[in-house]
C-alpha cells in the first residue's frame, strides 16, 4: 500500500524498499484488477437526504415479491423466541469478536460452553467446537481432517448423489488442496442404496459421508449398515444431519459416526438464506484435528469455576505448520443465539417441536397426494420437515403458478417439486393445498 492508506499505512520509503524486495516498480503490478470492475473513484450514485434516501429504499424493497415460503433445502425457518433477540442483542454479546480475553468475556464464554456440550449430548459424540461457518465448510473440514488423520493411503471421498449441489461444491473446494476426489453413490427411494455403495467402497476411500435427513428431508435408515462399509475399508464415517432433527432421532454416535457435521441456525437464527452456523463434532481421538475453536471449563486463581478458549487451531493463534484450518472467526454470536434457544425450548420443547416437523410433513403430503395428478411424497420413507412431490405438469410451470398464487416451493427436478413445512407456515397449508389443486386441476 502507498502512504495514507488507512488499511496498511506506510511511508513512501517504507513502500519503495519492499517494492525493491519483491523486484517490481509500482504497487499496481501486485494487483490484477479488470477495468471493468475497477474503482475509478465515483460510484455513481447521487446523494440525498434521510428522507429521499428512505423513500427510495422503500420503493426499492416494494418491488419484493411477498410469498409464504414453503422452502427448505438446507434453510430453515422456524420461530425464534423474542428472549434470544433481546438477549442477544445486548452490547457485550453483540459487538464481542472473539473471546480471547476471558477475564472479561465469562457470559459470553460459558454460553458457547453450553452451546458445545448441547452438541455433545445431542451427537453422542465427545468434543464439538465452536464453530465454523456453515454445513458445507464443516463438510470440508471433516474431508481434510479425514486425509490427515485416517492410517489409509486413499484419497477419495464419497458422498451420496442427492447432495446439494452447492454443499458439493465447497467440499470439492476443500479437497483441490490435499488432492481429494469427490465421487457420488446413488441414492435408492431417497435414501442411500446400500448395495451400490459396498460395491463402489474400497481400500481407497478416505471418508463416506451420508445424511439424516437428506436433502430431500428423508431420514436415512441404514446408518449404521452405512458405518461398517466405512469401517472395512478403514475409512472416516461422517454424518450430515440436523440440530432440531438430532433432539428425535438417535445420536450418530451410536451408528459408529467418527465426526457429524451440519447447520445448527435453525434453532435461534430463523431462514437467512446465506449465514449460518456450521455443526462439527468428533470423538475424542480426533481432538487435535479439530477445526476452529473449543471452549473450557477450567479454574481461576481463587478456585471458581471458569471458561477459556483451550484449542485453537488456526495459524494465527499457533505455529503455521501446526494449523489444521484457515477458519479465521467462528459463529460465536449464532452459536449463542442457538444454545439460548434450545435452553428457552428446553428437552421437552425441543422434542415437540421435532416432531411436528415430522406429523407436519406427513400430513401435508397425505392431503397433496390426493390431488388429481399430484403423488406425495414420492419415495417410501420417513420425512423431516420437507419431502419431494411429482406431479404430471411441468414442475417449473406449477411453481411459476404457485408463485402467482402467492406460494414459493422448489423446483428439483422436471417433474418434482419440494416442500418444507414448519410451524411458522403451517397456518398456511390450507391456502397452498387449494392453490396447488387450482393449478393441477
Amino acid at each position: 500500500m502507498g502512504a495514507g492508506s488507512p488499511f496498511a499505512p506506510h511511508s513512501a520509503a517504507e513502500t519503495d524498499a519492499m517494492l525493491d524486495i519483491l523486484g517490481i516498480d509500482d504497487v499496481e503490478t501486485l494487483f490484477d484488477v479488470p477495468d471493468a470492475v475497477r474503482f475509478d473513484g465515483q460510484f455513481g450514485i447521487e446523494s440525498g437526504g434521510e428522507r429521499a434516501v428512505r423513500r427510495e429504499l422503500s420503493r426499492t424493497l416494494g418491488r419484493n415479491d411477498e410469498l409464504v415460503e414453503f422452502l427448505g433445502r438446507g434453510h430453515y425457518d422456524h420461530y425464534v423466541p423474542s428472549i434470544v433477540d433481546d438477549l442477544a442483542s445486548r452490547s457485550e454479546f453483540l459487538t464481542s469478536y472473539t473471546q480471547y480475553q476471558p477475564e472479561i468475556a465469562q457470559g459470553f464464554l460459558q454460553v458457547l460452553f453450553e452451546y458445545q456440550s448441547l452438541v455433545v449430548e445431542l451427537t453422542g459424540l465427545d468434543v464439538a467446537n465452536c464453530s465454523v461457518y456453515d454445513a458445507a465448510t464443516a463438510l470440508g473440514e471433516a474431508g481434510r481432517m479425514a486425509k490427515r488423520s485416517r492410517s489409509t493411503s486413499g484419497d477419495r471421498i464419497l458422498v451420496p448423489e442427492h447432495l446439494r449441489s452447492g454443499k458439493r461444491a465447497v467440499l470439492e473446494n476443500y479437497a483441490a488442496g490435499p488432492a481429494l476426489e469427490i465421487e457420488s453413490y446413488p441414492m435408492e427411494d431417497g435414501t442411500v442404496d446400500l448395495a451400490a455403495l459396498t460395491d463402489q467402497a474400497d481400500e481407497d476411500v478416505v471418508m463416506v459421508y451420508a445424511e439424516s435427513p437428506t436433502v430431500r428431508g428423508a431420514i436415512e435408515p441404514q446408518l449404521d449398515a452405512i458405518g461398517d462399509v466405512a469401517e472395512t475399508h478403514d475409512a472416516l464415517y461422517c454424518v450430515g444431519t440436523d440440530i432440531l432433527a438430532l433432539a428425535l432421532l438417535e445420536p450418530p454416535a451410536t451408528v459408529g459416526a467418527d465426526v457429524v457435521v451440519g447447520d445448527a441456525s435453525a434453532l435461534g437464527t430463523g431462514a437467512s438464506y446465506g449465514i449460518g452456523l456450521g455443526l462439527f463434532a468428533t470423538s475424542e481421538a480426533y481432538l487435535r484435528q479439530v477445526p476452529g475453536r473449543l471452549v473450557g471449563a477450567a479454574e481461576d486463581a481463587s478456585g471458581h469455576r471458569a471458561f477459556t478458549l483451550t484449542l485453537q487451531t488456526r495459524e494465527q493463534h499457533i505455529r503455521r505448520e501446526r494449523a489444521t484450518s484457515n477458519v479465521c472467526t467462528n459463529q460465536a454470536w449464532l452459536a449463542l443465539r442457538t444454545a439460548m434457544a434450545a435452553a428457552w425450548f428446553g428437552p421437552d420443547g425441543l422434542i415437540d417441536l421435532a416432531e411436528s416437523c415430522v406429523t407436519s410433513a406427513r400430513t401435508l403430503a397425505d392431503r397433496l397426494d390426493e390431488i388429481s395428478g399430484v403423488r406425495a411424497p414420492v419415495d417410501d420413507a420417513h420425512h423431516f420437515r420437507e419431502f419431494p412431490v411429482r406431479v404430471d405438469q411441468p414442475a417449473r410451470a406449477i411453481q411459476r403458478d404457485l408463485a402467482a398464487e402467492g406460494f414459493a416451493v422448489h423446483a428439483i427436478d422436471e417433474h418434482l417439486l419440494q416442500v418444507c413445512v414448519t410451524e411458522t407456515n403451517a397456518e398456511a397449508i390450507d391456502p397452498l393445498v387449494g392453490a396447488l389443486r387450482e393449478v393441477c386441476e
